[in-house]
């Protein structure tokens, strides 16, 4: 409980020190130059938009699926902090002037725009399927608790390996460091639902 505790004061921390330059990062370390439509600091907003806003339907649907205290806190957190960077990632696209949809696949700018085949509305590595999806909205109490933690798991597993590539891509500074912060926070998730799926009896699927 108090390691949740500390990922979500962590959480907190992180957004409001985003949340009070979000509007200064087009220039940030970046010689006043505005990102291409191309570029990876576009590519991470674009997709890591797309990919936190499953993380937050996911979550919002298992906290009313469960009355477990703990699952809640925890799916609460998740959705608060990515429907917040979500909105940074979207607003600094507008600041750009730059499309919020691209016609290239996903995680092209990574260069692996082949990770993800799509199928079943899985757009990209981690996230879930609309049949997952379905299932989790389908399942109650302990049964859901499991799924969710499995899901979520995959997705952040997906969500560090995207926001590492913008760490070693992105040029705007302050969009490498909440990159960072995704990589350590999500990191530091992945553990406490292996020690939560642990407690159900359960484990990752991967």
């Amino acid at each position: 409980m108090r390691q949740l505790g500390l990922i979500a004061g962590a959480a907190a921390t992180a957004l409001v020190a985003a949340g009070a330059i979000t509007y200064a990062v087009a220039g940030d370390d970046g010689g006043g130059r505005t990102p291409s439509a191309e570029s990876a600091d576009a590519g991470f907003a674009r997709d890591m938009a797309v990919h936190h806003q499953q993380a937050v339907e996911m979550s919002y649907v298992v906290r009313d699926r469960t009355e477990d205290e703990e699952v809640r806190r925890l799916a609460y957190d998740i959705a608060q902090t990515q429907a917040n960077q979500r909105g940074m990632m979207i607003g600094w696209l507008d600041l750009w002037g730059l499309p919020k949809v691209s016609s290239k696949p996903p995680m092209t700018w990574m260069d692996m725009g082949d990770m993800a085949s799509g199928e079943d509305g899985a757009l990209m590595p981690g996230m879930a399927t609309n049949t997952e999806l379905k299932k989790l909205g389908e399942l109650s109490g302990k049964q859901a608790e499991i799924l969710y933690l499995q899901l979520m798991t995959d997705h952040h597993q997906g969500g560090v390996h995207m926001a590492q590539g913008c760490v070693d891509k992105c040029t705007v500074g302050v969009e490498k460091r909440l990159a960072q912060g995704m990589v350590d926070a999500q990191r530091s998730e992945i553990g406490l639902m292996a020690d939560m799926l642990k407690a159900r009896g359960a484990a990752p699927r991967s």
